[in-house]
């Protein structure tokens, strides 16, 4: 994951070379890929889908009406 982050956003083409100004800057372009990376982009493994929506997905599909087994 790390090589990942950092291939795609600290050394990545967007960057084109240029260097960071702050670390704040860092830190908010983290923000983002993390956001990014976590909720929208198309995870091969999930079939293309963004994880947020293969988790709801997976949610919604499963009953909410069974009794559970040894709990009473």
């Amino acid at each position: 994951m790390n090589g990942y982050y950092k291939a795609e956003l600290i050394r990545g083409p967007a960057r084109e070379g240029r260097p960071w100004k702050t670390v704040e800057d860092v830190e908010l372009a983290t923000l983002s890929w993390v956001h990014w990376h976590n909720q929208t982009r198309l995870h091969g493994y999930l079939n293309d889908v963004p994880p947020t929506e293969f988790e709801e997905t997976f949610y919604a599909t499963k009953r909410t009406d069974q009794t559970l087994v040894g709990i009473q």
